[in-house]
């Protein structure tokens, strides 16, 4: 099916109009749609149109079958519309291989997901294809070479991540033995067949390298192609990938992708930029610009937006990419985060790819949500093994702490008194706001106020990195220091308090904070060891002191389960949290997407795709508007954070911008990645239109570029505060 969509797709540019238009001879004519109608002619009204839907929209992305949406016509319009050009016999460019014969239908094929699935996947092979052999044309016109991929394979990266490993073998020390063991069971279970697994380690007990382990094993055995790694939070995706680049000890093996590094806007009709230093080598911007178009590495170090998006969007750029999740071993890690809005529509997308597209996935995590059958969910995944030995074991072994619940509620001066008693203490509060004004009440009332410290996604990457620099020392030299965050910190932040404070959240968020506390097990009286302690309180009623409204729920939920469980870590207390969190909640709530704009939209995505399968009518463009995981997008500012070891790095980049032809800004782009601050565009909005941020080059680069004037707005305490006073008067003109 895939050869002959590939060979149909420009059949309509043997029409004498669009030769007319090609040679500037005629207007512009419409050519994928011819090939959308041989193909439904020639291969029948299943077939072809399961090809019709990738050839009609290879440039536009995928459209509703029956009804238009999304700014698209319908298939059904495209193809009663058009009358194509009839090839001529050597016209016909549809080779006598391309014969598409029914798809075989394995056990648990389902009409409404997997055949609109596989219209997905034979459309993305379409896009890349197509893609790949423009950029070969043109290489090959400017008498070029187009570097891609990465010259190690799987078995090579297999080799180094043994040889990295081996250096930490016979360390001592019973969390070091109980890490050594996660890794020799997760390596002993990448003999099993491709599928469904779980990883269920708690925090601290070596999951990320062991799951890795385990990905680049079961894919030298199975011939698999490539590891995506799938992570929660963009603030830790780079973190992670430096962890993997050493482990492999390679650069170019490891692509980080996700949606806060802007390739810039790369070369396109004509434009070169081999020229130009920061653009090519072996990890220039124009090589990791074609890396992110197809995923094109044997490790991905991605984020759950990007990896659902391929999933769900109708979009060609994210749609390109799906391909090549087929054949690969995903790990979902912190895999309790999966959104819950769109629960059921991505647990029925992972399955699909383990039953149909030989793909491998692992849900890793500390606190397993309760989305297997075996655990009782309804519609939930089936036969997932689990790959860790005796997580219930590994549990009472690795305890570290004791967790207190505080029952009155605690006011910020009590809090703070609390935490101004301890010598290093970790805070974990569930806004940026309540962070900022808790961190200044603890300062206010030391001694040595430079002993408290703030980590959030306020502070650019480069200034959190140096921040996190100076905890661990502080930590290591037993130093003050107390620590007030957002939960910035929960996942991949590698440090130990001997104390913490969680605000009350979710039990998966109370379960990662722990992890964060006697995190070695390092803690020590008369010589024995002694547990950590995590206490989890709640703030009064407060507008600047509310998580946001699907936090509150996890929060809710939290509490209720706490009241009839004593140990809020124990696995048990866990999977109740998640079937009570997940079951007391109808579906509507699990698929809560409303999918078209007409009369009577359709609640959910899995309705829709059941609704319309008859007559594969699929509503591509309305499920990808209604598939949003985040609803407001943060935008980037620049700030000028100064580092210490190149304090002159922004002002130097930003010179630089000034006078760098347009095409050729990625590698300053990449420059700025540790200086930027994401933040939501209304927010954005108004410090530009208050002149306390602007617009680079507005004129040929747009809002690409967005750099804080009023340098005051961002603080060495805080990093950019624009919800402080100083900023709401910006926002009412009087700044």
């Amino acid at each position: 099916m895939a050869e002959a969509m590939g060979a149909l797709h420009d059949a309509g540019k043997a029409n004498p109009d669009f030769q007319a238009y090609i040679r500037g001879l005629g207007p512009g004519v419409d050519h994928s749609t011819a090939g959308a109608v041989i193909a439904v002619e020639r291969y029948g009204p299943v077939l072809g149109r399961m090809m019709a839907f990738g050839i009609a929209w290879h440039h536009a992305g995928l459209a509703n079958g029956r009804v238009p949406g999304g700014g698209l016509s319908s298939l059904n319009d495209r193809l009663a519309g058009c009358r194509p050009h009839r090839l001529a016999p050597e016209q016909d460019v549809a080779p006598a291989s391309a014969n598409p014969s029914a798809p075989v239908l394995s056990e648990g094929f389902s009409h409404s997901f997997s055949l609109p699935f596989l219209i997905r996947m034979l459309f993305s092979c379409l896009i890349d294809a197509d893609r790949l052999e423009t950029e070969r044309f043109y290489a090959e016109l400017r008498k070029e070479e187009v570097d891609r991929g990465c010259p190690l394979t799987i078995g090579d990266l297999r080799g180094r991540l043994d040889r990295h490993l081996s250096q930490f073998e016979g360390e001592s020390g019973p969390v070091n033995a109980l890490r050594a063991e996660v890794l020799a069971a997760a390596r002993a279970g990448s003999e099993q067949a491709p599928g469904l697994f779980s990883l269920t380690v708690p925090t601290g007990g070596g999951k990320t390298l062991a799951s890795l382990a385990f990905a680049l094993d079961h894919a030298e055995r199975h011939n698999l192609r490539r590891v995506i790694y799938v992570i929660p939070f963009t603030s830790i995706v780079e973190q992670t990938a430096d962890v993997f680049r050493t482990a492999l000890g390679d650069r170019a093996a490891v692509l980080e992708h996700h949606s806060g590094f802007d390739f810039g806007p790369g070369p396109d009709k004509g434009r070169r930029a081999a020229d130009d230093p920061e653009e090519e080598g072996p990890d220039g911007i124009a090589k990791l610009r074609r890396a992110a178009e197809n995923w094109d590495r044997p490790i991905v170090v991605t984020t759950a937006v990007q990896f659902f998006e391929c999933l769900f969007s109708n979009r060609t750029s994210p749609c390109r990419k799906l391909h090549a999740i087929a054949g690969s071993v995903v790990i979902l890690d912190e895999a309790q985060t999966l959104p819950l809005k769109y629960l059921l529509p991505c647990l029925e997308a992972l399955r699909e790819l383990a039953r149909g597209y030989r793909t491998s996935v692992v849900l890793c995590t500390a606190t397993q949500p309760a989305v297997t059958v075996d655990s009782g969910f309804k519609g939930g995944l089936e036969r997932v093994r689990e790959l860790a030995p005796d997580p219930q074991g590994l549990y009472r072994r690795l305890k570290r702490v004791t967790v207190e619940r505080i029952r009155e509620p605690l006011g910020d001066e009590e809090l703070a008194e609390r935490l101004r008693a301890e010598r290093q203490v970790l805070c974990i509060v569930n806004n940026r706001r309540h962070a900022r004004d808790l961190l200044r009440q603890v300062a206010n009332g030391l001694n040595d106020p430079e002993s408290t410290r703030h980590l959030s996604t306020c502070l650019c990457a480069a200034h959190r990195r140096a921040e996190l620099a100076a905890i661990r020392k502080d930590l290591k030299d037993g130093a003050p220091v107390r620590l007030v965050a957002t939960s910035l910190v929960e996942a991949g932040v590698d440090f130990s308090f001997p104390t913490v404070y969680r605000a009350l959240a979710g039990l998966d968020s109370i379960a990662q904070a722990a992890g964060r506390c006697n995190r070695n097990g390092e803690l020590r009286k008369d010589g024995l060891p002694e547990l950590g302690r995590v206490f989890v309180f709640s703030s009064p009623e407060s507008e600047n002191r509310k998580p946001p409204p699907e936090l509150s729920q996890f929060a809710e939920v939290a509490a209720s389960i706490l009241r009839t469980h004593d140990d809020p870590l124990a696995l048990d207390t866990i999977r109740a949290y998640f079937q009570r969190l997940y079951w007391q909640r109808g579906r509507e709530e699990l698929d809560a997407a409303l999918v078209g704009e007409g009369a009577e939209p359709i609640k959910d995505i899995l309705e829709a795709l059941r609704l319309y399968q008859r007559g594969q009518d699929y509503p591509f463009a309305d499920i990808a508007k209604a598939f949003r995981i985040i609803e407001s997008p943060l935008v980037p500012v620049i700030v000028p954070y100064r580092p210490a070891d190149d304090p002159d790095a922004v002002p130097r980049l930003l010179r630089d911008l000034d006078y760098v032809p347009a095409e050729k800004t990625g590698g300053i782009a990449r420059a700025l990645q540790p200086y930027l601050v994401q933040i939501p565009r209304s927010a954005r909005n108004t410090l530009i239109a208050a002149g306390a941020a602007e617009c680079v080059r507005k004129g040929e680069l747009g809002e690409q570029f967005v750099r804080l004037v009023n340098g005051d707005l961002y603080r060495p305490d805080v990093g950019l505060d624009w919800e402080d006073p100083t900023f709401r008067k910006i926002e009412t003109g009087i700044f």
